[in-house]
């Protein structure tokens, strides 16, 4: 991936959490603001405009021009000690998705050693090279490489070194398990006999020769999970795990309503009780105490009486994403808008012209580990456990709010539960930092339920308007495509289309919202496969042909031969009561393809048969990208059928497992996966994709199955209304 590319990936439009301001800014108080000073005359602006000198701009944890420049020397990524046993460090986070084990694959391939003898060190800021991130699919194509070309120079100093110990000529050594062979004589010296645990010194100017993806050894196989035993018994610790001594607990106090300020608070009863302290900076209440029920019950007991502001309702939504656009959100014009040809002249020549809307619900991240942390002060340093996809970012978030410079704050993310997108903002670790300054103790948090559903930010909703022309033998001619709010991933089309006009125009959210697995990607391919489907039906064409036809991409085509071959899609005929569905996708160097069955039954959507094609460049660990996609397709059935976040007058309406619905086991039908392993092609990422051709998939089999052509994720929260099925068909 080009430099170029990657700061696209960075600024998507609809990472909206990262371009907020920082969630809390706290002002020094006066000791701290004279040591922090020191002598000397203070000239202190407090003007808006006053935070462009400080770490990130105001923004959450932007990245300074110098964290941005990586490490060539190959010491500060990858490191042997005297027993051979390698550790390797990288800022990357393991969430789930298995990158300790990929990663693992990667190193051991480049060093002929087996996984067992590497140790990744992962996303503690004191420890590893500054990294922007885990998110973007980018740490197969990206961090895996860089871990490849550390490991493949460190190879050859090692056996440069090896060459003068043994006094031979460096061709005749080869590298094999964790030792440097010399082929005419057999002798060998390990890593270890040859570093004695010294570090590594040397810098990486050029190119690097690593090992060919036809010759992988380590990568390409199924690699049990590094660490799994301890996720299957129940010895990994996680965030809330971490124990201090002396730790106490804490719980923030949280407004009545979105927008509502607090204009009083009667804190009695909370200070008279035993091991309560409460704590209070502006806005930011707290409460602490040697155990969570006790700060629980302090909390409870505030009486704070706050100020709400007028909010949009969940009823009014999609009118007033369309009224309401968003100046503020601007320089994105590259890649939200794109023209080719005359759309006017397109849809002139053309035989058939559709023209629809299409809409995409809220929906939340809903992670089965909500927000943790556990932060301590140390002789002015401050250090945080947290679970989360940006430890650098977060870091700077700590510094933000504490007016810290970032080498006085470090950051450690143990192996975390799920994210999805959902975990690139510090607000759980701001918050233990600044209930344990005020304690002078280690002070742990842990969100509840239901401050994860509402406090955190939700999958933007969107308006898409999808205008679309054809020829009657199914040649696309023009195709006009408007996405409001929701984001611009995905955004434009592989299908080969002559004339076209492609939008994103941003919207005031009355919700906050941000990333989340797939990011537009699955609203814009909802529309866009959800609008072809239907093109080729009032056609008359088949939905595989039709797609074919207008095809020039060979590896998008492949994928979806691929899965209409293993579902059986030609020469197939659903039985009565059920239909075929079939959709495509394509982002960030990965293709899709998706065939669904689906049953219906008193206007009950029943999922009945999933097939799954996915291709992704040369496959680094068959098993774990099989989970990734599996588990894309498990995730995306509830924001195809059910999930939605309902609100009004600022407030949520099922804000809680009982009342927001997320995939069951008895929703999840027989899924068949077909990985296309490409050798020839770098490795991309695997975490979003596979979830963008679901929806569209599940929505062209009930049309096929009822002719109720639905174009509102979700599609299925209730009852299918059947009888208005001739009307939107």
């Amino acid at each position: 991936m080009s430099a170029k590319s990657l700061d696209e990936t960075y600024i998507e439009p609809e990472r909206y959490e990262l371009g907020g301001p920082p969630a809390y800014r706290f002002a020094l108080d006066r000791r701290d603001f004279l040591r922090a000073a020191g002598a000397g005359v203070i000239v202190v602006s407090v003007l808006p405009g006053a935070r462009g000198q400080e770490s990130g701009g105001g923004r959450r944890g932007s990245p300074s021009e110098a964290a941005e420049n990586q490490p060539a020397d190959v010491g500060a990524w990858l490191h042997v000690a005297e027993d051979g046993a390698v550790t390797v460090y990288t800022g990357k986070v393991e969430i789930g998705q298995n990158v300790r084990t990929s990663l693992t694959q990667a190193v051991a391939d480049e060093l002929s050693t087996p996984p067992s003898a590497i140790t990744l060190v992962m996303a503690d800021t004191d420890l590893t090279p500054f990294d922007m991130g885990t998110f973007g699919s980018r740490t197969t194509p990206i961090m895996a490489r860089q871990l490849r070309t550390m490991a493949a120079a460190a190879r050859e100093l090692l056996i440069g070194r090896a060459a003068e110990r043994l006094a031979v000529d460096r061709q005749n050594l080869v590298v094999a398990e964790g030792k440097i062979v010399h082929e005419v004589t057999g002798r060998s010296l390990g890593f270890g006999e040859i570093t004695k645990g010294e570090r590594l010194v040397k810098v990486v100017s050029g190119e690097v020769s690593l090992t060919p993806r036809d010759r992988w050894r380590v990568a390409g196989t199924s690699l049990p999970k590094v660490n799994g035993r301890a996720f299957v018994t129940g010895t990994h610790r996680y965030t809330s795990d971490v124990v201090r001594s002396g730790m106490l607990h804490g719980k923030v106090l949280r407004p009545s309503a979105y927008g509502a300020t607090l204009v009083s608070l009667d804190d009695k009863e909370a200070s008279e009780m035993a091991g309560v302290t409460l704590v209070r900076d502006g806005d930011f209440v707290g409460a602490l105490a040697s155990n969570e029920r006790t700060a629980s019950r302090a909390l409870a007991s505030l009486k704070a009486e706050w100020k709400g502001t007028p909010q949009p309702s969940a009823k009014d939504l999609f009118d007033y994403l369309k009224a309401n656009p968003d100046p503020r959100a601007s320089g994105f014009d590259g890649r939200s808008r794109h023209a080719a040809g005359s759309v006017e002249e397109g849809f002139q020549a053309s035989d058939k012209v559709l023209d629809r809307t299409y809409t995409v619900a809220y929906i939340a991240h809903a992670p089965l580990e909500p927000r943790a942390a556990v932060a301590e002060w140390n002789d002015g340093k401050l250090t945080v456990w947290t679970g989360t996809q940006r430890p650098f970012g977060v870091r700077d978030e700590l510094a933000q709010a504490f007016h810290l410079p970032p080498e006085r704050v470090r950051v450690i993310v143990p192996d975390t539960g799920s994210a999805y997108g959902g975990k690139h903002t510090g607000e759980a670790a701001v918050e233990a930092a600044r209930l344990a300054k005020a304690a002078g103790k280690p002070v742990k948090l842990v969100w509840t339920r239901a401050e994860e559903f509402t406090w955190a930010y939700f999958r933007p909703a969107g308006v898409i308007e999808v205008k679309c022309g054809a020829r009657r033998d199914g040649s696309l001619v023009a195709w006009e495509f408007h996405n409001y709010n929701s984001g611009a991933s995905a955004i434009r089309t592989q299908y080969d289309i002559p004339h076209q006009k492609i939008e994103f125009h941003p919207s005031r959210s009355p919700l906050r919202q941000g990333s989340y697995r797939g990011l537009a990607a699955t609203a814009n391919h909802f529309a866009r496969e959800s609008h072809l489907d239907e093109m080729a039906s009032t056609l008359g064409l088949d939905s595989l042909e039709f797609r074919l036809k207008n095809l020039k991409d060979a590896r998008f085509a492949a994928t979806l031969e691929a899965a209409a071959s293993r579902f059986g899609w030609r020469g197939g005929k659903p039985a009565p009561g059920h239909g075929f569905g079939i959709a495509g996708g394509f982002e960030k160097g990965s293709y899709v393809a998706a065939c669904c069955e689906v049953s219906i039954a008193e206007g009950r959507v029943k999922l009945e048969k999933f097939v799954v094609a996915f291709e992704c460049g040369a496959v680094v660990n068959p098993d774990g990208l099989r989970n990734q996609v599996e588990g894309s397709v498990v995730q995306g059935i509830g924001g195809a059928l059910f999930e939605a976040i309902d609100f009004a007058d600022g407030r949520l309406s099922n804000g809680s497992f009982s009342e927001y619905r997320v995939p069951r086991f008895s929703d999840v039908p027989p899924i068949e996966t077909v990985l296309l392993d490409r050798k020839d092609l770098p490795s991309a990422g695997a975490g979003e994709t596979p979830i963008v051709a679901v929806a569209p998939a599940i929505g062209n089999a009930i049309f096929q199955a009822t002719g109720l052509r639905l174009r509102s994720l979700p599609l299925a929260p209730g009852k299918l209304p059947l009888a208005e099925s001739s009307a939107n068909a």
